[in-house]
């Protein structure tokens, strides 16, 4: 007889990221890998929290500090810096990088493209 069981939809790593930093931005402080766990409840394994954190760690979106024997995590970066750390890393995986960005630029809508030369001309500013 074959039993029939119902698998929780699988989430993508760029959700789990997502969810980790709204969990440790939520806290009041650095929190432990247990702590993000509990907060987010739906039958997380520790181990695959311990995984999300490391990755955000070596992305720059969380740091960590000793506590002692574990770690507490502190995030160092909100969901926009994460998602423009994921198109810097696509970018640099293409070789031919002027023409991802004419592509991507020529994509875009009216506003959107407005916003990005007004965020251009801001950062032309600062230099």
């Amino acid at each position: 007889m074959t039993e029939h069981r119902q698998r929780a939809r699988r989430r993508g790593q760029g959700e789990l990221e997502a969810l980790v930093l709204r969990a440790l931005r939520e806290a009041d402080g650095p929190a432990t890998a247990g702590w993000v766990q509990e907060r987010l409840g739906g039958g997380l394994a520790y181990t695959t929290v311990i995984t999300i954190l490391t990755r955000l760690l070596a992305k720059g979106a969380v740091t960590r500090e000793r506590a002692g024997r574990s770690f507490a995590w502190t995030p160092d970066s909100d969901q926009a810096g994460l998602a423009a750390h994921r198109m810097r890393r696509v970018l640099d995986a293409e070789s031919d990088r002027e023409a991802v960005l004419a592509s991507f630029v020529t994509g875009l809508g009216p506003d959107d493209e407005r916003l990005l030369r007004e965020l251009l001309d801001q950062s032309r500013g600062e230099d």
